[in-house]
C-alpha cells in the first residue's frame, strides 16, 4: 500500500517526526557517544561523521516545501551519497555493512520521495537509529 502525500502539512507532520526521532535515537543509539574511539579502527569518527550528515540533512530538508516534493530528492541522494563514503570510509565490517545498506535504502527513497510518496523515506528515518546504532556500539 504506498502513502500518498496529502498536502503539506501531512508530509511535514509524518516525515519530520520521524527524521526529529531517528536522529535524536542516533544520538542515543550510539552515534553520539564515541563509538569505537577506544578501539584501533576509525568507527568513532565514522559514526560521529554519520550523526551530523543526518543532522545536515534534517535542516536542508527542513527549508523545502512538502508541496513541491521533487525538491526532496535532491538533499536524499546526497545524504545516500555521503553515507555511502562514509561506508567505503569505514574499517569496521559491521559497520561498513550498516552504512552500505542504509545508503542503499535511502537511494531507494530519494525516488519515491521526489514523487509525493513519503512511506519509504518514513522508514528509512525510523529504522536508521536502531540499524546504525547498533554498528556504533
Amino acid at each position: 500500500m504506498r502513502a500518498e502525500i496529502k498536502g503539506e502539512g501531512a508530509m511535514r507532520f509524518g516525515t519530520f517526526r520521524a527524521f526529529a526521532g531517528g536522529v535524536l535515537l542516533l544520538g542515543a543509539a550510539g552515534l553520539a557517544s564515541g563509538c569505537g574511539l577506544l578501539g584501533s579502527d576509525n568507527s568513532g569518527a565514522v559514526c560521529a561523521d554519520t550523526k551530523a550528515a543526518f543532522q545536515q540533512y534534517m535542516t536542508q530538508v527542513r527549508a523545502v516545501s512538502a508541496a513541491r516534493p521533487a525538491e526532496w530528492t535532491a538533499p536524499t541522494q546526497q545524504l545516500a551519497g555521503r553515507v555511502g563514503a562514509l561506508a567505503a570510509k569505514a574499517e569496521d565490517a559491521k559497520l561498513k555493512s550498516a552504512l552500505k545498506d542504509e545508503a542503499a535504502r535511502l537511494q531507494a527513497a530519494s525516488a519515491t520521495i521526489g514523487k509525493g510518496d513519503a512511506a519509504q523515506l518514513d522508514k528509512v528515518m525510523s529504522d536508521t537509529p536502531k540499524r546504525i546504532g547498533a554498528a556504533c556500539d
